[in-house]
């Protein structure tokens, strides 16, 4: 990574792009645990707003193809300082191992949960796809421990909502070039361009932490795992679904 951090880096960008943004509910950040960030996601700038908002780097597992597409990965990685996701058949345990690493060393975590599609396909500020549960395992997994990572004490995922109120909608790169670089993500495999979403005025709104509790921990076994994750991510998807209206209307 440069001199610069991911942090000082985020806040040139965002004046660089003029971008003004607006912060409410600051006071619900957890200052000095560690913390996973979970937000919905429809913009190349949505880590620098995160980062800005919560006023610390955030290392954010990114899909596959932005550490393959050279440019894109000296900027992601060495910059932003993120970890791209690997191939499918290695993609989960390497995602639980680098980011429990990361919150053992009281870092914050950022994910987004909405996946490729709401990057690669063009959707209104308001709209949002279904969460992907892997943070919630990946919370319960980090608080647990095992037999390779101690229990992560003190650790809260924070939803954070992303309202674009003002922005430009353009066209970066034809979705079949960036193919060449992660052959497995079928909706490469088409016709179209990778949209790009710039923000001009922009609203970032902190939900309630959720802090991960012995009771989710020992639930995390047999039939008990699955409601219990599902719980953690409908918590999470509902209370971002609520900030963004109250955002955006």
């Amino acid at each position: 990574m440069s001199g610069n951090s991911p942090l000082q880096i985020s806040d040139w960008f965002l004046a660089s792009m003029g971008t003004k943004q607006f912060l409410y509910y600051e006071d619900r950040i957890p200052r000095d645990s560690a913390v996973l960030i979970v937000s919905n996601h429809r913009s190349f700038m949505d880590a620098p707003l995160l980062m800005k908002a919560v006023e610390r780097p955030i290392r954010f597992a990114c899909h596959h193809y932005m550490g393959q597409v050279p440019v894109m990965r000296e900027i992601v990685t060495g910059q932003l300082g993120c970890f791209p996701l690997e191939t499918p058949q290695y993609r989960q345990q390497s995602f639980f191992n680098q980011a429990i690493e990361l919150l053992q060393r009281r870092q914050a975590v950022g994910v987004f949960p909405e996946g490729t599609k709401p990057m690669v396909q063009f959707s209104q500020p308001y709209q949002m796809q279904k969460f992907q549960r892997g943070f919630a395992h990946l919370a319960i997994r980090a608080a647990a421990g095992g037999e390779i990572h101690k229990p992560v004490k003190d650790l809260a995922v924070l939803p954070v909502a992303i309202a674009s109120l003002e922005e430009v909608n353009t066209s970066a790169v034809p979705l079949r070039l960036l193919s060449v670089f992660d052959p497995s993500e079928p909706l490469f495999d088409r016709a179209g361009w990778h949209p790009l979403v710039i923000y001009r005025r922009v609203v970032l709104l902190v939900g309630h932490p959720l802090w991960i509790t012995p009771q989710q921990v020992r639930q995390y076994q047999g039939k008990q795992a699955k409601a219990v994750v599902s719980e953690l991510t409908e918590r999470c998807e509902t209370e971002i679904e609520t900030l963004l209206r109250q955002g955006c209307y």
